[in-house]
């Protein structure tokens, strides 16, 4: 069994100082969600075993943001920067996760960007409750968290529509089961 995690970076700031898209940061409300969805992964076992996070400064920081609202309650996962999944689509965001089988991680969370992590995780999740595929189908949003298992013991078998979609979050989700 493997289980991928993908992340979407948190909300940005519309233009960064520089001028450069991989510049942009998180804003506000980015960085209260990126805590947001880092406390609950930190209540929410199994937890990721290796992490691969876009070089964007938008990824860095919800990566950063969310380990530490979960870090007293997760072991701490191998972390790499991985600028290849800054604007990847599908075919290069299956490939990273193919290459995974190197190390070979039970649990993997990818941090990065859409379209591409959207369209990953609609192609990849062919099982699974139909309504949170359709929920998922509609947008990965922002600080949105999708998780897919695969009944498979070797990342380079990931196949499109072989994974079961176990669970699609965002922090607009929790508040709203939270009843906050």
């Amino acid at each position: 069994m493997r289980r991928l995690m993908l992340l979407r970076h948190a909300k940005t700031e519309i233009d960064a100082p520089s001028g450069h898209d991989q510049d942009r940061r998180l804003d506000h409300r980015g960085r209260h969600d990126a805590a947001e969805i880092g406390r609950w992964i930190g209540r929410h076992p199994p937890f990721p075993n290796h992490v691969l996070v876009s070089h964007a400064a938008r990824a860095v920081q919800t990566w950063e943001i969310a380990w530490e609202a979960m870090k007293d309650a997760v072991p701490a996962p191998e972390v790499e920067l991985a600028p290849e999944l800054y604007g990847a689509d599908v075919s290069q965001l299956l490939e990273t996760v193919r290459n995974a089988s190197v190390g070979d991680p039970k649990r993997l969370m990818l941090v990065g960007h859409n379209p591409g992590m959207h369209e990953v995780a609609a192609a990849l999740a062919g099982h699974g409750d139909a309504d949170r595929r359709s929920a998922l189908a509609d947008n990965l949003p922002t600080a949105g968290l999708a998780i897919i298992d695969f009944d498979i013991d070797d990342w380079s078998d990931v196949r499109i529509k072989r994974g079961r979609l176990e669970l699609f979050i965002s922090p607009k989700l929790i508040k709203q089961t939270s009843g906050e």
